[in-house]
């Protein structure tokens, strides 16, 4: 089961990652000197097809990449940040809803997982949990920003790789996850700093979940700056 669940992150974050190259040949220095910036943002409609969250594997707020046969790590802990009140993007994108309706932040825990890189890149699965009694949906792309200690975003606002959303239904204690995939700053040679926590904002919502970020450097400006958002899939990434 883990097997085939590392399978899918791998088959997931491998078409991110084609997707990535080409953004970044395209775009260059595209994220030279960005620095601490404020993005509330808003969600367009995202379009998909149905699919339903399985049995969850070991969870992990864990690592959104390819191959290797590493376990997952515990979730981090994450707590609800009203939008607002901190900085990065202020929705995600989704608008899709089934049987339950869309989940809200309120009745979601995020987790990061285990870097799992490959091929120059950094690949985590940021991961939404149904903590609530009832059964809702996500669809589409989260909204995700670094910041640092005093909550002001670190670097540029993730961009969206390319994809065919899904609504994944979370049934309660079900989980999906996210891609954020980024060039290894000393491979791309990009500036760096570190952040405190990432924001992640659930698709269609504006109130956020904090999730703090123990993972090191993450590329800020200059040469292959960006990171990269995919959209859901059921279960945890691990």
């Amino acid at each position: 089961m883990a097997y085939s669940s590392r399978s899918s992150r791998r088959a997931a974050l491998l078409a991110g990652g084609v997707a990535v190259l080409g953004l970044l040949t395209a775009c260059g220095n595209d994220g030279a000197g960005s620095g601490p910036q404020k993005v509330p943002g808003t969600a367009g409609p995202a379009t998909g097809t149905a699919a339903e969250d399985p049995a969850p594997s070991s969870p992990s707020a864990g690592a959104a990449t390819p191959g290797g046969s590493k376990s997952a790590s515990a979730p981090a802990a994450a707590t609800s940040s009203k939008a607002g009140t901190g900085t990065g993007t202020g929705a995600g994108t989704g608008s899709k809803t089934s049987a339950g309706g869309r989940c809200h932040t309120f009745e979601l825990r995020a987790s990061v997982g285990r870097n799992d890189p490959g091929a120059g890149q950094e690949n985590f699965p940021v991961v939404l949990t149904n903590k609530s009694a009832r059964t809702c949906t996500l669809h589409g792309y989260p909204g995700a920003a670094f910041v640092n200690a005093s909550g002001g975003q670190v670097g540029p606002d993730p961009r969206r790789s390319s994809g065919s959303p899904v609504t994944v239904t979370l049934k309660p204690g079900k989980s999906a996850w996210a891609g954020l995939t980024f060039s290894n700053p000393e491979v791309s040679g990009a500036d760096t700093a570190t952040p405190a926590a990432l924001l992640v904002t659930p698709p269609d919502e504006r109130d956020q979940l904090k999730v703090a970020w123990t993972a090191g450097p993450v590329p800020v400006s200059g040469n292959s700056s960006s990171a990269f958002l995919s959209v859901f899939s059921p279960g945890t990434g691990a």
